[in-house]
């Protein structure tokens, strides 16, 4: 888009507060997010971050819902953080296509948008804004966090050692972060209030491997949460959405990392509408293996044998492989705002 549309956001949302985008029935707005590591590992486009937003401008409601990347796909015999690649390697921009339809069919709601950025464009949206003001939960270590450039790195093992490591891995015996130290590097972070620039808050929400109730996909899903809450009132305390020139600046920084099938001349009608959200109320739906400590039930499992799926660690959901009936339930009563079981 031009960077003269831009320029005259300010002016339009005064005048003009139409919103006109694609709704569900419910003239709710339904937006998939991904977000992708990239680095030299091989699949780089493998999303890490799966979340379903559904926004709701007229009560000023918005839900999101985490689905963890290993839930496992009949229809692509695979696990669902390989939708987008799968979908770009049949046609360019087919990526975002088909993990729309892939996700919708799991949460039983029509996505009518979808956005990726790699993890890049997060950092640098983040230093733009100055960093972020999060509220950590817990006190926790994680010592198996991936370096970035140091995915395949032999950590100065031998071709024998790294073959023989390897097998040991593949059998699941042993972890990658078991024999190859280097690839890794150790995470703590402190309970309260802490400032965090972008690779820090980056760090915060990709943690996967940390000690107690924070190595869970439920506790990632809720960091997930309170970063984009803190990026959100960021955004508003410093009107950069009122700022056509931070505006601006802040779309040429993140460009490049982001890919969307928000079209051009709808730019302007999803800068009305995160006017619109402005002190929205944000609930957030957790799509896991529940907590067997608290007693928390599940929507999802994990299946006692892997030869059905590839050999893989994977997710199914509780209701049987590829049955997403107990998932929709409780997307839709996330959505109506209701206590769900």
């Amino acid at each position: 888009m031009h960077i003269w549309k831009y320029l005259n956001v300010g002016v339009q949302v005064v005048i003009d507060n139409k919103i006109q985008l694609k709704q569900s029935e419910e003239k709710r707005i339904n937006v998939l997010i991904l977000g992708v590591g990239g680095g030299s590992h091989e699949g780089p486009d493998l999303t890490d971050t799966i979340i379903f937003a559904s926004l709701d401008p007229k009560t000023k409601k918005v839900m999101l819902a985490s689905i963890p990347r290993d839930l496992w796909v009949p229809e692509l015999k695979a696990k669902i953080n390989s939708a987008y690649t799968d979908g770009e390697k049949k046609q360019k921009g087919g990526g975002l296509l088909l993990a729309k339809s892939i996700v919708g069919r799991v949460v039983g709601q029509d996505i009518d948008y979808a956005i990726k950025i790699d993890f890049g464009g997060f950092i640098k949206a983040i230093d733009m804004v100055g960093g972020l003001d999060v509220d950590v939960a817990n006190t926790f270590d994680d010592y198996a966090y991936p370096i970035t450039g140091r995915e395949i790195d032999p950590c100065g093992l031998s071709d024998i050692d790294v073959a023989s490591f390897s097998a040991q891995i593949a059998t699941g015996s042993a972890t990658e972060s078991d024999f190859f130290t280097c690839r890794y590097e150790h995470l703590h972070f402190d309970r309260g209030q802490t400032h965090m620039d972008g690779t820090t808050a980056l760090k915060y929400v990709r943690s996967r491997h940390a000690f107690g109730v924070e190595g869970s996909d439920f506790s990632r899903s809720k960091r997930q949460e309170k970063v984009i809450r803190a990026f959100k009132d960021k955004i508003f305390s410093m009107q950069v959405l009122l700022n056509p020139g931070q505006a601006v600046d802040l779309i040429k920084v993140v460009k490049d990392s982001i890919a969307t099938d928000i079209k051009e001349e709808e730019y302007d009608d999803f800068i009305k509408l995160a006017q619109k959200l402005q002190g929205a109320s944000i609930t957030s739906g957790i799509v896991d293996s529940g907590d067997t400590e608290s007693g928390r039930e599940g929507l999802l499992m994990n299946p006692q044998t892997t030869i059905d799926y590839g050999g893989a660690w994977v997710l199914i959901p509780s209701a049987g492989n590829g049955d997403y009936s107990h998932i929709k339930k409780y997307i839709d009563c996330k959505i109506d705002n209701r206590k769900c079981n």
